[in-house]
């Protein structure tokens, strides 16, 4: 009885293993769930193959011969990258072609990117070694800054729709041609300043509070504006600060205690 007293109270705290394994060690969720399938974890001594298995702080859990222990006072680890075109944000790619880590190598490899940004953009990303802090960024409504040049003219339709946001049906304009994603709504943006605009491009800069799939593309792209140049200056108040292209920088002092401040909010 004291056996199952204890499964109880432990149930409450209960988290899925490739959490914790990636929360806990250099592993990403998708690593995990290698390791798990290999026979390569053990709970109590022993071995678990199904990923569904959830486990608390109080279960001992190997890697190997190697003990995981749960860290709530782990450190986590936030770097801000300067993407160039022509690499994918992605651990690997069936195609061969240049991802953001053959740039930033192995010692960021357990690195997960908060966000994404396709293949032709450019600027800010950051990564971090912590999923939570991941998972929280990636879904808060922190305003992300942009500066964008568009093949044509800015006119008082789209001027309305950044100010009003936007519900479409069929967003596929602008979109990657396999994206699954079809009908978008675009909150109206949190601010926006038109550079330069003619016949031929136009020039912007925006910020918006929702980070969706290709979605300055989709939206620039509803009204005949394919999208030329794109390069996100700022993501959450953290900015590139003269960081060439292609070198990453870890957060100064500052931009960690603001960030340490919003993840100790309640705010998403």
């Amino acid at each position: 009885m004291a056996k199952e007293k204890n499964i109880t109270k432990q149930s409450e705290d209960l988290v899925r293993l490739n959490k914790f394994l990636s929360h806990n060690s250099t592993y990403s969720r998708r690593e995990a769930d290698k390791i798990i399938e290999e026979g390569r974890v053990s709970i109590d001594g022993k071995v678990v193959t199904n990923l569904a298995t959830k486990v608390s702080e109080n279960h001992l859990v190997k890697i190997d011969k190697k003990v995981i222990k749960a860290d709530k006072n782990r450190m986590y680890t936030v770097i801000v990258y300067n993407k160039p075109k022509g690499e994918l944000v992605t651990k690997s790619d069936p195609q061969g072609r240049k991802t953001i880590y053959d740039t930033l190598g192995k010692k960021y490899k357990h690195f997960l990117p908060i966000g994404r940004l396709d293949y032709a953009s450019e600027g800010v990303i950051l990564l971090s070694d912590s999923v939570d802090v991941v998972n929280k960024l990636m879904h808060s409504n922190l305003e992300r800054i942009y500066k964008l040049k568009v093949d044509g003219e800015v006119d008082h339709k789209v001027e309305k729709a950044m100010l009003e946001g936007l519900e479409l049906e069929d967003a596929s304009e602008g979109a990657h041609e396999k994206s699954k994603i079809k009908s978008m709504t675009f909150a109206p943006f949190v601010a926006y300043q038109i550079l330069s605009t003619n016949n031929n491009f136009s020039k912007l800069k925006v910020a918006i509070s929702e980070g969706k799939n290709r979605e300055l593309r989709r939206f620039f792209g509803h009204f005949g504006l394919n999208v030329m140049d794109l390069k996100r200056l700022e993501f959450g108040g953290i900015s590139l600060n003269n960081l060439p292209t292609g070198k990453s920088r870890y957060l100064n002092k500052e931009e960690y205690r603001n960030l340490r401040k919003y993840l100790n909010s309640d705010d998403d």
